[in-house]
């Protein structure tokens, strides 16, 4: 784990890291808001997921988040989106496969099996590098995301419900098995077999049983994604109202897929989780 860069921000620092990945068997970058109570002591720690084409700088500088870190004294984590380097697969003609898009699910599939492990990357690589060597209270974790991201911190916080204390997203792909983002990738990373799509869709993850104590999404309704039926909140709505898990969906009125959007509600988010996180 090396330091490649630190900047001061907001009473506290926002440093950029690379290591090498034993999941995604390549170099991986990541950055982390360390706020001005990481000095004096452990804090909690929120992981940012963020969406398709992007890498670990967008949220970081778009956002706006850490001002609301440091008052509330979180950290935050963001990861990259997927996998890099000369020997990583990549579908340059597409920008919703491959670099910049691996859906944070762990591929099965020739050629992205050998570097496409991101579900486990996030989940377990990841956390435990972080808090053997950073001031992160263990185990102490929220997680939220954007599109794509939102995607994949649904889908982690489903599957692993005792290792976040809360979650959140921003116009989250909430079915994938059902729009062609998520068609065209679970395809590829995963075969053929739609029945493994549904370990990785929050819908049907929700459908099947799985729970959280509850979901926080803020989504668009000028979002130009929403309108092309790639995010499908109703549905994730629907499976949420039948099995009873608690879910505070807002339809923010004429925002649309940005990080605009996002800077507008990131206080309202980071507050959400940091009740959760100390309590």
């Amino acid at each position: 784990m090396q330091q490649i860069e630190n900047i001061k921000e907001s009473g506290g620092f926002l440093n950029r890291y690379i290591h090498d990945s034993e999941t995604c068997h390549c170099e991986m970058t990541f950055s982390v808001y360390l706020p001005p109570q990481a000095e004096a002591g452990n804090v909690p720690a929120l992981y940012w997921l963020s969406g398709l084409t992007c890498n670990d700088d967008n949220a970081r500088v778009k956002a706006g988040a850490q001002r609301y870190a440091a008052e509330h004294g979180i950290a935050i984590i963001f990861p990259d989106t997927s996998p890099r380097g000369d020997d990583v697969a990549d579908a340059e003609e597409r920008y919703d496969l491959g670099k910049g898009a691996g859906f944070y699910v762990n591929a099965t599939q020739e050629p992205w099996l050998a570097h496409y492990q991101m579900y486990d990357y996030i989940t377990k690589e990841l956390p435990a590098l972080l808090e053997k060597n950073l001031p992160l209270i263990p185990g102490m974790k929220s997680i939220s995301g954007h599109s794509m991201g939102g995607h994949g911190a649904l889908i982690c916080a489903l599957k692993n419900p005792d290792s976040y204390k809360s979650v959140s997203a921003f116009s989250p792909i909430c079915n994938p098995l059902n729009c062609g983002w998520g068609q065209g990738c679970f395809s590829a990373y995963l075969g053929e077999d739609t029945n493994s799509w549904k370990n990785y869709d929050a819908t049907s993850l929700i459908e099947a049983g799985a729970n959280v104590t509850d979901i926080l999404i803020d989504q668009g309704t000028a979002d130009e994604f929403y309108d092309e039926q790639q995010l499908l909140p109703e549905n994730l709505k629907a499976a949420c109202d039948k099995s009873g898990q608690a879910l505070t969906l807002r339809m923010q009125d004429g925002y649309d897929h940005s990080y605009h959007f996002i800077a507008s509600f990131i206080g309202e988010h980071i507050a959400y989780h940091a009740k959760a996180l100390k309590t």
